[in-house]
């Protein structure tokens, strides 16, 4: 698979210390890229170099064999770009700005525009300064997807979106994987990008902490199991029989059992022998996985 986006070293320190530092990144044609951290932890500065707004400091940026800062216009002309914060002229309505940006970009295929509306379902009659934020976002995402641009680069996309919009987003980026477009994603949406991407990394201050093959996140080689016993008393004989410290009792008849996928068939085994009201996996979620990284509670507000 073609290597279409790569970010060499980029490096960007600003005054007040903080900044991105030795960023590497590399993304294949056909992918959808995840890159996930908290507010401040140097996403959208990453965001910025590729789209060529800002000059890197120290490292390339290089797209599609263009270099990001050097070549900037011919850079944004296969991009489509949804930022994390969105600003449009407010006396403006939303068809009125679709068609200012599809003027500026010299598009002639109005008709998938048409589309794309009717798509997000919404009136772009109205004028954006009465827009909801949901509303707004629609006509971003409009803007951003109108010239079938080869690369996305979505930050926070679905903020706003109801979730049945949510999860037409995700199949859009499905079938925009499809058609082998490339796809970054930036969102505090964890579901939305297990659904998605094929690779994640997280950074944190402004260094990459983790590259993630999202495969596995998914078939991970440790394990959780939630079992309900219908007695008090086979939970008892139960603990008696499997002696694992990776066990958490819940009450009289619950318990979490954290095991390899090596010792599974030992579990089964014993647990075959007892009536159980409840027997599951917990699936281990990139969630679990980031949250880990920063030491954070689920309560904890994050954002991506």
């Amino acid at each position: 698979m073609k290597e279409l986006i790569k970010v060499n070293n980029l490096t960007k320190e600003f005054k007040n210390g903080h900044g991105i530092y030795d960023i590497n990144l590399s993304i294949r044609e056909g992918e959808v890229f995840g890159y996930l951290g908290p507010n401040g932890a140097g996403k959208s500065t990453t965001i910025r170099h590729i789209l060529g707004f800002m000059k890197p400091q120290k490292g390339t940026i290089i797209i599609d064999g263009i270099n990001a800062w050097k070549d900037a216009d011919r850079v944004n002309s296969i991009l489509g770009y949804v930022p994390g914060e969105i600003a449009m002229p407010e006396f403006m309505t939303g068809i009125e700005f679709i068609k200012y940006i599809f003027e500026i970009r010299k598009l002639k295929d109005w008709k998938y525009v048409e589309e794309l509306i009717e798509f997000w379902e919404f009136d772009p009659k109205v004028k954006i300064k009465k827009m909801s934020k949901g509303m707004k976002q629609k006509v971003s995402l409009i803007c951003a997807f109108m010239h079938k641009p080869k690369i996305l680069v979505l930050d926070e996309p679905t903020s706003g979106l109801d979730p049945l919009m949510q999860e037409k987003f995700i199949n859009l980026i499905k079938n925009i994987k499809a058609e082998g477009r490339t796809v970054i994603l930036s969102s505090h949406i964890f579901q939305e990008v297990e659904k998605t991407c094929d690779r994640v990394a997280i950074v944190k201050n402004g260094r990459i902490v983790s590259n993630i093959d999202m495969n596995e996140i998914k078939y991970n080689e440790s394990k959780r199991f939630e079992i309900v016993f219908s007695k008090q008393a086979d939970m008892k004989e139960f603990l008696k029989l499997y002696n694992n410290k990776n066990t958490e009792v819940l009450d009289k008849t619950k318990l979490f059992v954290n095991l390899k996928q090596k010792d599974m068939q030992n579990l089964l085994k014993i647990v075959a022998k007892f009536n159980t009201q409840i027997f599951k996996e917990i699936p281990f979620t990139l969630e679990e996985y980031f949250l880990d990284f920063y030491k954070l509670k689920k309560e904890d507000k994050v954002n991506g």
